[in-house]
């Protein structure tokens, strides 16, 4: 099992940045896929981003080349680097993970794109 812990939301205006973290309970050395969803008011979840421990990637297509995730193993944390943020980025947005065929999911952190 694994917990996650989100952080790093918060409100921005358009066109800025800010970095989500995801830390975790354990090691992630060997948590296969660990990655970002969004839900926006009124809308259902959404994919955004994944990372493999293989280095695959993928990505939303409407945040590509805005958004990047990367996992750092020494600190158990994955982060979500957002750039050119735009209004309708605004959701909560959910750490995940899969391991040994289960699902986890953090506390969700707030981002509001807003002037």
């Amino acid at each position: 099992q694994v917990q996650l812990q989100a952080s790093g939301g918060g409100l921005v205006q358009p066109g800025g940045s800010l970095r989500l973290s995801c830390a975790a309970s354990r090691s992630i050395r060997d948590i296969n896929l660990m990655g970002w969803y969004r839900q926006a008011p009124g809308k259902q979840r959404e994919f955004v981003a994944t990372g493999t421990i293989d280095g695959i990637v993928n990505v939303l297509d409407s945040v590509k080349g805005r958004f990047t995730i990367s996992r750092d193993t020494a600190k158990n944390t994955v982060y979500l680097q957002m750039n050119s943020l735009k209004p309708e980025d605004t959701a909560v947005y959910y750490c995940y993970a899969r391991m040994s065929g289960s699902a986890y999911w953090g506390q969700g952190t707030l981002v509001t794109v807003s002037s």
